[in-house]
């Protein structure tokens, strides 16, 4: 299946994928429901066949940022994880292995789990232990979940990192430590499928989130490279506010940026760069952001970029009203977002 994201596009990139590995009954699809927030309509008609043992669900639909990899075959004789492996060896990547504390008979898992450690072994997995719901006394569920977790970790060679979850319809829990977890490796994922409402500070974030996601994610894939990142990183960040410009129906000339760097405080960075700035005024303030220390990281990188695409929405939307935002209000949106970006 290939990705919806054309080669003009600044933001191109491998879409990240989260391999979903579990028995049918495990909780795949209400997984992706909870993380998501699609209805089960949507769900259904989202996945699309990729391999002859696997579907695949891009979310969201209309952009896609990242990739839900669903194993089918898993129990069937002969299963054969290599064309599944292919689809995983993206940009970033993480196994999420899915077993019901009230199922003991996982050695389908187990064994594909030992393959797919062969083959790849530096692969990220993370347990899963669902089912929680169906298990209601406590030390019976604590000694499921500890044998569980053992034989997978001997599956694997190596210990895992196992959490508790629950998909019920009347009580979802263990999705934010899940989260946590995805954003030591996949921030951009992280931060798509965590809770929004302590970044959306009421000015109507929600409707840029995933597009300012795609440029951080394609910020912190360049920089990857390190010499190819100086170039890359500030452009791409001159791309992002451009676009955000145009979706506040602003006018993003050279005046406008200085005005915005001024406003976020960031006149001591821009002195480092400014030669650069001076020949590209579109691009003063991503030099800044830049020489905020993401030149060296993709996840700095990464984090700097969502920061400055947060603070430049709130700012934009306050020159479109004519509402002008203080500055120190503007400051604090920025280090609140580049925390939260960091931390994922």
């Amino acid at each position: 299946m290939s990705d919806p994201l054309t080669d003009t596009d600044p933001t191109a990139r491998p879409l990240p994928v989260v391999w979903l590995l579990g028995k049918t009954g495990a909780g795949k699809s209400s997984l992706v429901r909870a993380l998501t927030g699609v209805d089960e309509i949507e769900l259904g008609s989202g996945f699309a066949p990729c391999t002859r043992n696997a579907d695949v669900f891009d979310f969201p639909q209309d952009q896609p940022l990242m990739r839900f990899l669903d194993t089918r075959g898993l129990g069937e004789a002969g299963y054969d994880a290599a064309e599944d492996l292919a689809q995983c060896e993206a940009r970033s990547h993480a196994i999420l292995a899915l077993a019901r504390l009230d199922d003991p008979a996982q050695s389908d898992l187990e064994a594909a789990l030992r393959e797919v450690r062969r083959r790849k072994p530096n692969i990220r997995i993370i347990v899963l232990h669902t089912a929680a719901d169906e298990v209601p006394d406590e030390q019976t569920r604590f000694r499921a979940r500890a044998a569980m977790q053992a034989r997978l970790e001997a599956a694997a060679g190596d210990q895992l990192q196992g959490l508790e979850i629950s998909l019920g319809p009347k009580e979802t829990r263990g999705l934010e430590a899940l989260c946590d977890l995805l954003g030591e490796t996949m921030p951009d994922v992280a931060l798509l499928l965590g809770q929004t409402s302590a970044d959306e500070h009421g000015d109507g974030f929600a409707a840029v989130r995933s597009e300012v996601l795609r440029f951080a994610g394609a910020a912190a894939a360049t920089d990857l490279a390190p010499l190819l990142g100086v170039v890359t990183v500030p452009g791409l960040q001159a791309a992002m506010l451009q676009s955000l410009a145009r979706h506040h129906k602003v006018d993003w000339s050279g005046a406008r940026a200085a005005e915005f760097a001024a406003a976020l405080g960031l006149g001591a960075a821009l002195r480092f760069g400014a030669s650069y700035a001076l020949r590209q005024a579109f691009k003063l303030v991503p030099v800044a952001g830049q020489t905020l220390g993401a030149a060296a990281a993709g996840a700095a990188s990464f984090a700097a970029t969502y920061a400055l695409g947060r603070a430049a929405h709130r700012w934009l939307a306050g020159a479109a009203a004519g509402t002008p935002v203080p500055e120190a209000e503007l400051r604090a949106i920025y280090r609140e977002a580049l925390g939260r970006a960091g931390r994922r």
